[in-house]
């Protein structure tokens, strides 16, 4: 009778299966409990008006028909888009410049890297409201405010979320760079390519996963921002319709749903809860387009 012959790759294929639900369990029930059932008690919600979760109405789409006739969400939707894709190019343009100049041997490199790093432990709300004075001081020489001019407050939103996300971006290419294999920066130097040329040719293609990460981490955060416009702006300015209604000309859509949701007329929360679905299906969707595309330009090294 033959022995079946133990390895160590066996043993621990054993373990793990042994003592995976342990680790695994846990973890499902905290997703359960932190996300699918908040997300499927919203949903209903969004086919209710209700002033609870337990003192509710069925209504059917009245919600999200309701949702798509606000002006001020569709307006919402618009700015956040632009904001969101010129977040994009920015953010990711910059980190990706720097970082290649940070991989280039210069002197202090580790400082700069940790300088540049810095603003993405600030919190949100602190970051806001640390640009907002200022944004005050600057533009109040001036006779101007990022309160009064929507202008003022689209771009001093893009240079705050500039200023803090950079330096995180910074760091994934960082790591993408650092990965590129070098017998093919050498090959490219030999056959006489251009600084310019490897840099298009042979380093962005090899970059391509860290360029995939950023843009997704930065166009989803483009889109859920939150704390920053409302600590910054606060929606600020706003216009009054012939109808008496108001449109915030700086308030994106996580605001927008937020303002809704605890605004004065509390039979508004059903079709707050509506702009949050629409909200999750439009990131969720424009984050998979994002990722499906960029993956395929990914090189296998």
């Amino acid at each position: 009778m033959k022995k079946k012959k133990v390895t160590n790759r066996t043993m621990i294929q054993e373990s793990t299966q042994k003592w995976a639900p342990v680790f695994l369990w846990p973890m499902l029930v905290a997703f359960v409990i932190g996300f699918v059932w908040p997300f499927l008690q919203g949903l209903f919600l969004s086919f209710t008006q209700f002033k609870t979760t337990s003192k509710w109405t069925f209504i059917g789409i009245d919600n999200y028909i309701k949702a798509f006739q606000d002006e001020s969400f569709r307006y919402s939707f618009g700015y956040t888009a632009l904001y969101a894709i010129v977040s994009l190019i920015l953010i990711n343009v910059l980190a990706f410049a720097i970082a290649y100049a940070l991989t280039q041997k210069i002197r202090g490199a580790n400082l700069f890297r940790t300088v540049f790093f810095m603003p993405n432990l600030i919190g949100g709300i602190v970051l806001g409201y640390i640009w907002s004075m200022i944004f005050d001081g600057v533009l109040g020489a001036y006779g101007e405010s990022i309160l009064t001019n929507s202008t003022w407050g689209f771009w001093g939103l893009i240079i705050l979320m500039c200023w803090q996300q950079i330096g995180y971006m910074m760091i994934i290419y960082i790591a993408g760079l650092q990965a590129v294999p070098g017998d093919m920066l050498e090959a490219a130097q030999i056959d006489g390519a251009s600084n310019t040329k490897t840099l298009f040719k042979v380093i962005i293609p090899n970059v391509m996963p860290s360029i995939t990460i950023c843009m997704f981490l930065s166009l989803t955060n483009g889109f859920k921002l939150f704390d920053q416009n409302l600590a910054l702006t606060g929606g600020l300015p706003f216009i009054i319709n012939p109808d008496g209604t108001s449109v915030h000309t700086t308030e994106m859509l996580a605001l927008n749903i937020y303002n809704t949701f605890y605004g004065q007329n509390v039979n508004s929360r059903g079709v707050a809860q509506a702009k949050a679905v629409l909200f999750f299906i439009l990131v969720a969707t424009i984050g998979l387009i994002q990722l499906g595309y960029t993956r395929k330009k990914e090189v296998q090294q």
